[in-house]
């Protein structure tokens, strides 16, 4: 329906090429990230939230275990160690967390590489982990950053292997002469 000139429906975007690289989907977000529409900033919102609410029970649940252990009278050494131990398992996953949502996860090495033995230390540091999420999600979507680097670079893959093939003389690499023995 039109009125006064202006469609209530929103542009139909151009048909893509064939075997032009599609944007992957991000958990929440699908491919709205691309061109940060259909519902975009409302999901960033409702994901924002949702990560301050799931820390909050978290850090509701560690309280109990901290509560649990002071209530047995073992000492103060070992409410202090408790305490120190879920600090440092959260910044460890908030350390991890982050670099996975800005460089993606084939960038982790070492100690925040994918090992079992530490799955304890992301399960304790689990609020650290939402806290990064909940972060990273008033800037972007989260790992939005490395999904528009991996589009972008496809993108230009493929329109660089596209121009190849045109015959366009400008966009094909010069020949050299060849050299007589």
């Amino acid at each position: 329906m039109i009125i006064d000139g202006v469609s209530e429906q929103p542009p139909t975007p151009a048909p893509k090429p064939a075997g032009a690289p599609e944007p992957e989907p991000i958990r929440w977000f699908g491919t709205s990230w691309l061109n940060r529409d259909g519902g975009y900033w409302l999901r960033r919102v409702a994901v924002s939230a949702g990560s301050l609410v799931a820390t909050a029970a978290v850090v509701l649940v560690l309280r109990f275990g901290v509560e649990g252990i002071a209530l047995s009278d073992q000492g103060t050494f070992l409410n202090g160690l408790l305490t120190a131990a879920i600090a440092v398992c959260s910044m460890m996953s908030v350390r991890r967390t982050w670099k996975v949502l800005t460089e993606g996860k084939d960038q982790l090495t070492g100690w925040m590489a994918e090992d079992k033995s530490l799955g304890a230390v992301w399960l304790i540091g689990g609020a650290g982990s939402l806290l990064a999420y909940f972060a990273r999600s008033l800037v972007e979507a989260p790992g939005e950053a490395v999904h528009r680097a991996s589009y972008e670079r496809a993108v230009a893959q493929h329109e660089k292997r596209q121009s190849g093939r045109s015959g366009r003389p400008d966009a094909k690499a010069p020949s050299r002469p060849k050299r007589k023995r």
